[in-house]
């Protein structure tokens, strides 16, 4: 049954999606994300209670409280001491734009990556104070890490974050966000192919759409990808089915989502290289930052009235 004040939009844009005119007349943009965690994860030396157990190697992890986990410890630094530089010299040789999802705490802890970072071009995101859980925040401690991740975010980067994604986030999240009124965009959403306005409690505020689906997550999943050639091939599929609608007259964007300690390691590299090349060599792929997405489709779609 319809009900207008039913809080959540299932119908979106439906079936005649808005053309957003990619620049260039491209028929896809292409969001390469890089996730910057690696030093704000939960660790008993970052003050927290437990070790941390998401997105490693080790199979069924679960949090030790009171007690370090070497292991995961140890995984995690792989990510900012090798696979942050082969991630990076992927990018640098093809010269592709990326968005950072920089956890402040990581970032202030790896001064190398960030001016490595900075000297690509590379678009420095906020994601978060921490890479911890806020599911259980309080609203005001919540805002307290949002107002924070901000403050230290522009003393290491240099200039404070127009985008954001949480991730790991509350049902405060994303109204938090249009509330603090600086943010271009929020990423902290799944629910379309493109952009769109969401009206939270305090404003409009763009959405762009993130992606759990073309991410390197899915390594270390139970249900995830079994080789490196998989997650090769589905990213080439979502390619080539996203440029038949965008030639079709309803160009769409897509993202693909990245890890230091995950597709950081070479196996997996190579899967992604190969996918840099397909893209690099595709005219029809418009490879952007998010908020240079952002801002076409302001510029194409104004924040509503």
């Amino acid at each position: 049954m319809y009900d207008p004040d039913y809080p959540r939009d299932l119908i979106g844009y439906g079936a005649k999606t808005p053309d957003p005119e990619w620049p260039g007349g491209a028929k896809l943009a292409v969001s390469f994300v890089i996730n910057y965690e690696e030093g704000g994860e939960n660790c008993l030396l970052h003050g927290d209670a437990q070790s941390e157990a998401f997105l490693s190697e080790v199979t069924a992890a679960t949090n030790w409280p009171g007690q370090r986990h070497w292991n995961m410890e140890t995984m995690y630094e792989y990510g900012s001491r090798a696979g942050f530089w082969r991630l990076h010299r992927l990018f640098t040789e093809r010269s592709l734009p990326v968005t950072v999802y920089g956890v402040a705490m990581a970032l202030a802890r790896n001064p190398d990556a960030v001016a490595a970072m900075k000297a690509a071009g590379w678009e420095i995101a906020s994601h978060g104070l921490r890479w911890i859980e806020y599911k259980d925040f309080s609203r005001a401690d919540e805002k307290a890490h949002l107002d924070e991740a901000i403050r230290l975010h522009t003393e290491v980067v240099g200039e404070r974050p127009l985008g954001w994604y949480l991730g790991r986030c509350s049902m405060n999240t994303v109204d938090l966000v249009a509330e603090e009124g600086g943010f271009a965009w929020c990423a902290d959403t799944y629910a379309d192919d493109l952009p769109y306005w969401h009206r939270a409690a305090s404003g409009w505020q763009l959405m762009l759409p993130y992606t759990l689906d073309a991410n390197d997550a899915r390594f270390i999943s139970s249900q995830g990808w079994g080789s490196p050639s998989a997650f090769h091939e589905y990213l080439s599929n979502s390619v080539e089915i996203l440029l038949e609608e965008g030639r079709a007259g309803a160009p769409k964007m897509f993202s693909v989502g990245i890890h230091c300690r995950l597709l950081g390691k070479p196996g997996r590299a190579a899967a992604l290289k190969r996918f840099l090349d397909e893209v690099s060599a595709n005219p029809e792929i418009w490879v952007a930052t998010r908020t240079q997405i952002a801002r076409h489709w302001e510029a194409r779609f104004p924040k509503p009235e």
